[in-house]
């Protein structure tokens, strides 16, 4: 199993840009702090992402016990019949 980092990488890139880059004011919202807020979510969700990566890597599952199967045995009953019976 792997770490899927992409989207978390992506939440916090965003989040960076809105905090840092970004200087618009928008009435009643704080661009800044929606993105530490975004930022904060995708370090949290990548560092969630690598653990489960690296908990995955340590469970070892025993491969499955092979499948024998046997022929079945006929029994084959006798062809000729006894004339004394």
């Amino acid at each position: 199993m792997y770490a899927d980092a992409g989207p978390p990488l992506v939440l916090m890139t965003l989040g960076l840009i809105l905090w840092l880059a970004v200087t618009a004011t928008v009435a009643g919202i704080s661009i800044q702090t929606v993105g530490v807020i975004l930022f904060l979510a995708g370090c949290v969700w990548l560092l969630v992402e690598l653990i489960q990566a690296r908990s995955a890597r340590a469970v070892v599952v025993a491969p499955p016990a092979p499948v024998v199967r046997e022929e079945p045995v006929y029994r084959e009953e006798p062809v000729y019949r006894d004339p004394r019976v």
